[in-house]
């Protein structure tokens, strides 16, 4: 497991990862603390530490260990917990998928990644799970009476995780993450915390744990707090929680913090000491929607499949202060401990001053590159990754992000950012969430459509005033009104399934006033599935 590597200076030796000894001792330090509550009661740091220790047992007696690679499919809650650290503690390859993926994307994450077998329970496994590989169900497996004793000792360069992106503008590409990139990025995600969790510290995590709730557990497991998993957003049950104090913090991208506060609108929590929002934009409506029911205390980070740790943080009296200011812009911060950030044009080069451009990031703890089905693409030879995303660093240092590449509607001879349409619609209509897509078309190459999720009785009294002050090109010519928009397992808006949904339920007229027709009249109000 030695392995040497040159510099101009001398020989160095990059020193093995040993997942086994670290986790061990957490057992060790903290063993009758509470790790884990969930819906089935609560879990110690010893149980929790015998659970992964068994399963890891259980990966060895199959022969799985470094270089092999297991799926684990779990909702949130210990089993979740005691796979990701029994994978860890074997040295295998873990690629955490969504119980929620329908089969056919389990199958492409599974052929993608190389799947040798899947760690799951016996709950979810009548959803074809053996059909794509071996089959473990760790409930079946009685925790372990002794300590684990195997050689934890392994490659730092071998891969650790593949993480699939949400794919939505594609399928999913796995960004593979090894161990040395693994264990850096949980010192820095704990380094870059607002404050030191600890024995009363406990986290409320509610999206997929095949995402950030993850790693968001494993930091808080390592400084001897705990954390609470939900297996979805449900306010009867989270809101107790929040107002008896049972939680200090939470997770909550701005689709799962809009159901929250949609709930408690009209009350006043003050037990939480720090809410982490990333994922997606926050508004600045739902901001201060947020702010009257939790104070000022949102903490908002940028982030991707690619890179554990946030990419970019704004801490919450930094967030409160921009968001004061009124501004529309999507501000997310400063770069994160260990991450470079660059801005490119589109031929690649360098941008100057605060001119807008694609997103690159740079870290010793990125991706080594991605698994696709054209098979392993590493990164650029100089290290940075293209995020896809457009923004521009201001006079300060912060990152400013103004929308997607491949969202980018082309209307008219424009270049037009579907976010900048949003945030312009987006105050006018309360509650209602609103996204913007282009509609292929001969006449103007593509056609603006706002989609509006519940909005209120008089929404078009409300945007007449709004899309006359709006510049001509980037007014939408097209709108429809839904009950729910498409969201993949962490919340974000898919936006194809919006332009898909539009062009089955409607007949598209094109021209120089194009309209909708709609085929039926069930295709109003109703809700898109992501299929």
């Amino acid at each position: 497991m030695k392995r040497f590597i040159k510099n101009d200076r001398a020989e160095e030796r990059l020193r093995p990862i040993n997942w086994a000894s670290e986790i061990s001792v957490l057992a060790q330090r903290y063993g009758e603390r509470i790790a884990v509550s969930d819906r089935h009661g609560t879990l110690t740091y010893a149980e929790l530490m015998s659970r992964a220790t068994a399963i890891a047992q259980a990966l060895a007696e199959h022969g799985i260990g470094p270089g092999q690679t297991v799926a684990t499919i779990f909702r949130n809650d210990r089993n979740a917990v005691s796979a990701m650290l029994g994978v860890m503690m074997a040295g295998a390859t873990e690629v955490p998928l969504n119980p929620a993926l329908s089969h056919g994307d389990r199958q492409h994450c599974c052929a993608v990644a190389r799947v040798e077998t899947i760690l799951s329970v016996a709950e979810l496994s009548d959803a074809n799970l053996g059909q794509l590989s071996n089959l473990i169900l760790v409930d079946h497996i009685e925790p372990a009476q002794t300590r684990w004793t195997e050689d934890g000792h392994i490659e730092p360069e071998a891969p650790s995780r593949i993480v699939f992106t949400s794919g939505t503008t594609g399928k999913p590409k796995g960004a593979v993450h090894s161990h040395r990139g693994r264990w850096l990025a949980n010192l820095l995600l704990r380094a870059s915390l607002p404050h030191r969790p600890g024995a009363n510290s406990r986290i409320l995590l509610m999206t997929p744990f095949s995402h950030g709730t993850s790693l968001m557990t494993y930091a808080y497991l390592c400084s001897g707090a705990s954390v609470e998993l939900r297996d979805g957003v449900h306010p009867e049950s989270v809101l107790p929680l929040l107002e008896q104090g049972v939680c200090d913090s939470m997770f909550a991208p701005p689709t799962v913090l809009a159901k929250i506060v949609d709930a408690a609108e009209g009350r006043r929590i003050t037990t939480l000491r720090t809410i982490f929002c990333g994922t997606a934009v926050l508004k600045p409506t739902l901001y201060a929607r947020a702010r009257e029911v939790f104070g000022p205390i949102i903490r908002v980070t940028y982030g991707k499949s690619e890179i554990f740790n946030p990419i970019c943080v704004m801490e919450p009296d930094e967030t409160d202060d921009w968001y004061s200011r009124g501004s529309g812009d999507a501000c997310v911060g400063w770069p994160a401990p260990g991450v470079e950030i660059a801005i490119h044009d589109v031929d690649g080069q360098p941008v100057t001053g605060s001119q807008t451009g694609e997103v690159m990031i740079r870290s010793l703890h990125l991706m080594a590159g991605y698994r696709t089905t054209q098979g392993f693409q590493p990164l650029r030879a100089d290290g940075f990754h293209d995020t896809g995303d457009l923004g521009y660093v201001d006079e300060v240092g912060r990152l400013h992000l103004t929308g997607r590449i491949a969202d980018v509607i082309k209307s008219g001879g424009y270049k037009i950012s579907p976010e900048e349409i949003e945030r312009e619609l987006g105050p006018a209509l309360g509650h209602s969430e609103v996204a913007v897509v282009g509609i292929p078309s001969e006449y103007w190459g593509e056609v603006v459509l706002a989609a509006i999720e519940r909005p209120p009785d008089d929404w078009q009294e409300r945007l007449s005033p709004v899309l006359a002050a709006m510049t001509g090109y980037k007014r939408p010519r097209l709108f429809i009104t839904v009950e729910e928009l498409p969201r993949n397992g962490i919340g974000k808006i898919v936006r194809s399934r919006i332009r898909e949904f539009s062009l089955a339920n409607y007949t598209f007229r094109d021209g120089p006033h194009p309209r909708l027709e709609p085929e039926a009249a069930s295709s109003i109000n109703t809700r898109i599935d992501l299929g």
